[in-house]
């Protein structure tokens, strides 16, 4: 097991974690995920209300968008931007603190139509990335842009600029205190690199995928990145095959985990691969890279699969994952822990 993840101290190594597949979902135009979340022990009513509640309302805002008959691609961007204002989450206004008490932001969008992407990484004073990063798939000829070239891109487009002092949350800033006192402390017994944190705050992130009523599929994700991630990390969300893809032939996908194992096994890419070219269904390409593959590396996180009939299936080697859908004729269905 990666020794990182074996300093999560959360009661449960990926080896006992639960392997699961939701069974597929017929008729969904719109599917979200809020990222792996905490473990069941540590859930209370009140977070539980303000997952639920935040899940929702991203899916309440991503259907009006599937109603005015507006892009695949409008229905994800409103969903996520719903997140990311939303301090449940770990993307936007909840995002995490990296080792240098900063709050790093990563977004990316993928048209499953054209193949047209765009992602942005380490930003720290745009509002919603995922707007910044659907701007510069349309209105850039690039596919990623970072730091302050990003935000200077994403001011030039006219999108909201906030202070870095906006993303902050009490919660947040209390977590990687409590890592940087654990790591002090470690340091006094070892040569051990940057700790993850012992607060089940590690994975988060936030994605969409959606399907219109032209058949079209489009995929997002944003996320926070990393509790006390070191200088410079990218993870795997605003990359393009890895955290998000979206094909139409096959499926849109957005995931959350363990980003550098996302990376590595081109996790969202293999999903469609193996639909196109095994072919396989959904639901059990999914299996395959998530509960197989990352599990037999060491890599905890998860997958959410549109695919190109409408049938939304996820899977996920962890406790839970917080998730929602909306099918066509309008009803919601929100879970985190069950099945």
């Amino acid at each position: 097991m990666n020794r990182w993840i074996a300093k999560l101290g959360v009661g449960m190594s990926l080896a006992s974690t639960v392997m699961a597949t939701d069974e597929v979902v017929p008729h969904v135009v719109l599917g979200i995920h809020g990222g792996l979340g905490v473990d069941k022990k540590d859930m209370t009513p009140e977070l539980d209300k303000r997952v639920r509640a935040g899940l929702e309302a991203a899916l309440r805002a991503g259907q009006q968008r599937i109603k005015d008959g507006s892009p695949a691609l409008d229905a994800v961007e409103a969903a996520i931007r719903v997140m990311e204002d939303d301090p449940t989450f770990n993307a936007g206004k909840g995002a995490v603190f990296t080792h240098e008490l900063k709050n790093e932001l990563d977004a990316s969008v993928m048209d499953g139509k054209t193949k047209k992407a765009g992602a942005v990484a380490g930003v720290t004073t745009i509002k919603n990335p995922i707007t910044a990063a659907r701007a510069v798939m349309e209105k850039s000829k690039h596919v990623m842009l970072i730091g302050p070239g990003a935000e200077v891109f994403a001011k030039a487009q006219g999108l909201e600029i906030v202070d870095p002092s906006y993303f902050r949350t009490e919660h947040r800033w209390k977590a990687i205190q409590e890592i940087l006192k654990q790591e002090a402390e470690d340091k006094k017994r070892s040569d051990a690199g940057p700790l993850l944190p012992k607060v089940p705050e590690y994975f988060g992130t936030v994605g969409a995928v959606a399907r219109d009523k032209d058949g079209n599929l489009a995929a997002g994700t944003s996320t926070g990145g990393m509790t006390n991630k070191s200088f410079g990390r990218v993870g795997d969300s605003p990359i393009i095959g890895a955290g998000t893809y979206a094909d139409n032939s096959a499926a849109a996908i957005s995931c959350t985990g363990h980003g550098e194992y996302f990376i590595r096994y081109s996790v969202s890419h293999e999903i469609v691969a193996q639909m196109k070219y095994k072919p396989t269904t959904s639901k059990a390409a999914a299996e395959d890279v998530i509960n197989r593959q990352l599990k037999e590396a060491g890599g905890e996180g998860a997958a959410i699969v549109l695919d190109k009939d409408g049938n939304f299936t996820t899977a996920y080697n962890s406790e839970g994952l917080y998730r929602a859908w909306l099918t066509s004729d309008g009803k919601i269905q929100v879970r985190i822990f069950e099945k």
